[in-house]
């Protein structure tokens, strides 16, 4: 461990953070470890490279923005609906096909102890949202007669829990070997000074790297080639707090496989001009996400001739991509954003310090900044009561509540 420390040591005073090993003699040896490993393996230069970001804050460049095309599900002719349908079921049934799920999150703001995922929503079920998930892929085990391999992003925090849970429920019915764990990327907290911070046990404190990471956190971890080697060639990727997502959908896949695009996304049509979402658009001629807080009063409430937002296919975070870009995508570094948040953290002298105020910089990638890497996409709009039922909040819209309604309406509960 002595060369490590000395290893850590002088790579800390290259980049003026010392202060990491400050407390280090009062760690365990399992904690000295993982704050050595951790030194050695964070990118120090590129953490110097996003202080020098929060200097200058995010400038959105001076895009030209403009709406996007869609198709609407519920208006697809019986023709298209039968071609697109026929196309989708046959790159299931054929073993073409996975799904990713991003589970990092804890369930925290609905007031539960442990991974998202576990979250009972209140149905008389009791059924978790994973298990809820996981019923949309044996429903497609039934009817395709395939077992959809299930990717499932954790967190360096709840992955064992997750695991745990998947263990005790017997991975709700669906074959252990078709589902894979693997685990989002992290990115140290800086002050505003840009050093990194320290937790209360004294290692570093460290935040996830946004869902833009889920495609790096893939291809770290192995899973695009665990893909190719399975043969498959599309695959969808979706948070795990919507009960209502399509996880395995014929027609999204047939729809963007006819229109020669290497990737697709669900939409919602957004409640009003003022309702505080991302909307799918052009960016200088590319498919992209504008978010609410990017566009003018009179963009957002721009209609056209019938009566529709010019700026309201609103992003779902559902999304289809062909294998042959997702590789691409991975090696490629999204950019970062920058949240200023409040973070408990030690100083320099051993004292436990509990901001009243933001103290501190969380970088985070955003999935939906790869789309100006593509040509074009499709974009499918779906009813919100058929497709979209998030939990994010405890009380309110977005809530155990709203989600349990409609899911209940959805699948005729009541």
């Amino acid at each position: 461990m002595e060369e490590k420390y000395l290893a850590a040591k002088q790579k800390l005073e290259q980049y003026h953070q010392e202060h990491l090993l400050n407390f280090f003699e009062k760690l365990s040896e399992k904690e000295k470890v993982k704050l050595l490993d951790d030194i050695l393996t964070i990118d120090f230069s590129q953490m110097e490279d996003l202080f020098e970001l929060t200097k200058k804050g995010e400038v959105f460049k001076d895009s030209k923005i403009e709406p996007i095309s869609y198709i609407e599900k519920a208006k697809i002719s019986e023709e298209n609906r039968k071609k697109y349908i026929q196309i989708g079921e046959e790159i299931i049934r054929t073993g073409k096909y996975a799904v990713v799920t991003m589970a990092g999150g804890q369930g925290t703001r609905l007031g539960h102890d442990g991974p998202k995922g576990t979250f009972d929503i209140g149905l008389a079920s009791h059924k978790s949202i994973f298990e809820i998930l996981c019923e949309k892929l044996k429903e497609a085990r039934n009817t395709y007669q395939v077992d959809i391999p299930w990717y499932i992003m954790t967190s360096e925090e709840n992955n064992d829990d997750t695991k745990n849970f998947f263990e005790e429920h017997d991975y709700f019915g669906y074959p252990k070997n078709c589902v894979a764990f693997f685990t989002q990327g992290k990115l140290p907290m800086l002050d505003q000074e840009g050093k990194i911070l320290l937790t209360e046990d004294g290692t570093i404190k460290q935040a996830a790297d946004g869902h833009g990471g889920v495609f790096e956190s893939m291809r770290r971890n192995g899973i695009i080639y665990d893909m190719i080697s399975k043969g498959i060639e599309w695959t969808f990727i979706g948070l795990v707090d919507n009960v209502l997502a399509k996880i395995v959908d014929p027609i999204l896949i047939g729809l963007t496989i006819d229109q020669k695009v290497l990737a697709s996304g669900t939409s919602i049509v957004k409640r009003d001009p003022t309702e505080r979402v991302g909307v799918y658009c052009k960016r200088d001629g590319k498919p992209g996400v504008v978010e609410y807080t990017e566009i003018t009063k009179e963009m957002s409430e721009a209609r056209d001739e019938n009566g529709e937002l010019f700026y309201g296919e609103a992003n779902m975070l559902c999304n289809l991509f062909s294998i042959k870009v997702l590789d691409e995508i991975a090696n490629n570094k999204l950019a970062y954003h920058i949240a200023f948040k409040k973070a408990k953290y030690i100083d320099s002298k051993g004292n436990l310090i509990v901001p009243e105020k933001p103290n501190a910089y969380k970088f985070e990638t955003f999935l939906f900044d790869v789309f100006g890497t593509l040509d074009d996409m499709a974009i499918l709009r779906v009813k919100r009561e058929e497709e979209f039922a998030p939990v994010k909040n405890a009380e309110g819209a977005d809530s155990p509540a709203t989600a349990r309604k409609l899911y209940e309406d959805y699948y005729h509960l009541n």
